[in-house]
């Protein structure tokens, strides 16, 4: 890829190339921001609330990944006109797409059951029963979907994102302390305990979550955004990341100086609520709610939609919000079964809603790598990509992803087996 291809939108400042960003405005936003949901904010929340400020210098190379993950991304469905599932299938064949298949929709309709849980534990501050809240949200995301058209889908998705502007203004009402922020967020440190490395993949996985991967290529592809306009969906991709990861920010900043500092317990939502005391004070409660509830909403519709998307990819099948029941039924029926059973799930009695969040993020981080190794496969496969394939930088950010990743998991599965083993083994020799 030359600079050129690169940088065209940049060139010339000018009103058709202002309305040609506008227009081509949304994947890049929408797929980064969907991650700040039900997950993302527990996520977020619990990283400031138990571990303060040092768990920020975090966000500069998750960052960074999230950069590279997602131009990829955008990059090969604007090369190939083709998703993510598509591109696996014919290159690795089906039994490879079959059990990524799998691992994502299990994986996806973890995401799902949490975004349910956050809307359950939104509504449960303003005590509504989640055996209300629940049902009725389930069918208005899922008529909104069907019934409607991707147009009206994405401008509902795009006005959603700014409800996230609550948590920076919270954290700059806040009394926080800026320069010991700007230290941790450059300075490092590491806890070898389980808890803390569990975090370290939940930050990564809910900002990198796998389904963004597949969601992102596949908006590129339906959007009919081509590479003659691809220096366009890389801004947007740019902006979206650095919007998301800026609330990201904000949301651990709050947390840790409103309940770490004060070394407040985090149990339930109404516990994380009090982050944002500063910005509104006894009125925190509420807006905690409905940034929630909104932020909820918003995935749940968008969680189940990439399900949708990359299994009909994998398998051939129609898909496409555009089309209906009768056109693309495998798709609109693989989205109605993710919203049932992801609101099912979460009407069983004694749900632990906020660890019910934060596992799923866990998750994401642990599936996450097995996605980029395919990706990088493809992205670097000059017989789809042409000139487009990765430069060595793309390719190194990817790849040190990829391990970071899978050597925290194996530190975060030691942790937990081995003390567990020797205590057994201890018990069985003592009697």
């Amino acid at each position: 890829m030359t600079a050129s291809d690169l940088v065209s939108p940049f060139k010339k400042l000018s009103r058709r190339n202002i309305l040609m960003f506008l227009a081509i405005l949304g994947p890049g936003i929408i797929t980064a921001n969907v991650d700040n949901d039900a997950g993302g904010i527990t996520t977020y929340s619990l990283a400031g609330a138990q571990y303060g400020y040092s768990l920020l210098w975090m966000l500069i190379p998750t960052t960074i990944s999230l950069v590279v993950v997602q131009e990829m991304c955008a990059r090969m469905g604007a090369v190939t006109g083709k998703g993510l599932s598509d591109l696996i299938r014919e290159s690795f064949g089906l039994r490879t797409t079959f059990y990524i298949m799998i691992a994502l929709f299990l994986t996806n309709l973890g995401n799902t059951i949490s975004e349910f849980a956050g809307i359950a534990a939104g509504m449960e501050i303003f005590g509504v029963s989640k055996f209300i809240s629940v049902p009725i949200a389930a069918v208005l995301v899922w008529l909104l979907i069907v019934k409607g058209s991707y147009r009206i889908v994405e401008r509902v998705f795009l006005v959603a994102c700014v409800i996230y502007l609550a948590y920076p203004l919270a954290a700059l009402s806040a009394d926080v302390p800026w320069l010991e922020v700007a230290k941790a967020s450059v300075t490092p440190s590491f806890r070898a305990d389980g808890g803390y490395v569990a975090m370290m993949i939940g930050l990564v996985g809910t900002t990198i979550a796998p389904w963004m991967q597949f969601y992102q290529q596949a908006a590129v592809v339906e959007k009919g955004i081509t590479a003659e306009k691809y220096g366009y969906t890389r801004l947007d991709v740019i902006f979206g990341c650095l919007f998301a990861v800026a609330v990201a920010l904000f949301i651990m900043v709050s947390c840790a100086a409103s309940i770490f500092g004060q070394g407040l317990p985090i149990e339930t939502a109404a516990d994380a609520a009090k982050a944002l005391e500063p910005l509104v004070g006894k009125y925190a409660s509420g807006l905690f709610a409905v940034g929630l509830i909104n932020a909820s909403l918003f995935a749940a519709g968008v969680l189940p939609l990439s399900t949708a998307y990359y299994i009909c990819e994998a398998m051939g099948w129609e898909l496409g919000i555009d089309k209906d029941f009768r056109k693309a039924p495998q798709f609109f029926w693989l989205f109605t079964i993710s919203i049932v059973i992801g609101a099912l799930t979460i009407l069983l009695p004694g749900m632990p809603l906020l660890a019910v969040m934060y596992v799923s993020q866990v998750i994401n981080g642990v599936v996450l790598p097995f996605v980029l190794i395919l990706m990088l496969l493809l992205i670097n496969d000059k017989r789809l990509m042409g000139k487009f394939v990765n430069g060595p930088v793309f390719n190194t950010v990817a790849w040190v992803t990829v391990a970071g990743l899978i050597g925290l998991t194996a530190l975060m599965t030691l942790d937990t087996i081995v003390p567990g083993a020797i205590a057994s083994m201890v018990k069985l020799v003592t009697g």
